[in-house]
């Protein structure tokens, strides 16, 4: 139904609620007022990368480490802007992007296994594993892409 109203409100909305989200975890985590709007800024590009990108055909794990790359580049310049830690901003930004339902549905589907019978069991079991390994992908991008800018980051030799 989303998916018909145009690509381009398509990802608006998604960033949109992503900021929401962003937004919603940057408070539980007691993130500072001055970097609400930044880590809503954060949140929003990075989950509208993400969805252009499968929009255009990528995986969803590329997709998710791009939008997770930009996150923390995002991280890293807000981080000397404000003078405050980059986890404020790449935390609650990548959170949207975690695949929590994709997980819970792995772990239904191994639950089913433990009552179906045998030829219903082996195929739960086969749709559950690939459920696990894709969670694994993606939440693996989402590591690998907020702290892959860190590794570029420019720093003072120590003698």
């Amino acid at each position: 139904m989303i998916t018909e109203l145009g690509p381009i409100i398509t990802i608006l909305l998604d960033a949109f609620w992503a900021a929401v989200a962003a937004l919603g975890f940057a408070v539980l985590f007691n993130a500072p007022r001055r970097a609400l709007p930044a880590i809503l800024l954060a949140g929003a590009l990075g989950h509208a990368t993400h969805t252009a990108l499968v929009m255009l055909g990528a995986s969803v794990e590329i997709a998710v480490l791009a939008g997770a790359v930009l996150i923390g580049l995002l991280g890293e310049l807000l981080q000397r802007r404000m003078r405050i830690p980059r986890v404020v901003f790449t935390v609650p930004g990548v959170i949207p992007m975690v695949p929590g339902s994709l997980a819970f549905g792995a772990m239904e589907k191994l639950l089913r296994v433990l009552t179906a019978p045998p030829d219903v069991a082996a195929e739960l079991l086969a749709r559950a594993s690939v459920d696990i390994i894709h969670t694994g992908f993606i939440l693996m991008a989402l590591a690998v892409g907020i702290s892959l800018p860190i590794l570029f980051r420019h720093q003072k030799p120590v003698v």
